[in-house]
């Protein structure tokens, strides 16, 4: 089962819910099944390691968790705002995503 999804990689994105809502960031990875997005900077939680080679010392580090596409919106390429995303044919037929406040199309 292939879920469309309103979020792609590279895409910045408003997080609308949750502890980290009101930031900002760019989406590092989309998990399609799980309909979940790993968002540079947001949703960070901290981990607990063990010493390895990258942490001589081990302890505890902050990471990114991923958090749930419902809760992110693509921030709009001209205004720098939050947008809902529609989709429309071009002038080859493809589809392609836009924004719907100001009709840009999104790459």
């Amino acid at each position: 089962m292939s879920v469309k999804l309103h979020i792609k990689k590279g895409d910045m994105v408003y997080v609308i819910a949750g502890d980290s809502k009101g930031q900002q960031g760019k989406v590092l990875e989309v998990q399609v099944q799980k309909e979940r997005a790993l968002v540079e900077g947001v949703n960070l939680v901290s981990k607990h390691t063990k010493p390895n080679s990258k942490n001589p010392h081990g302890g505890i580090v902050k990471q990114e968790a991923p958090i749930h596409i419902s809760n992110l919106m693509v921030v709009d390429p001209k205004s720098g705002k939050p947008t809902r995303i529609g989709r429309k044919k071009d002038d080859k037929g493809k589809l392609v995503r836009y924004s719907v406040k100001s009709g840009e199309e999104i790459k």
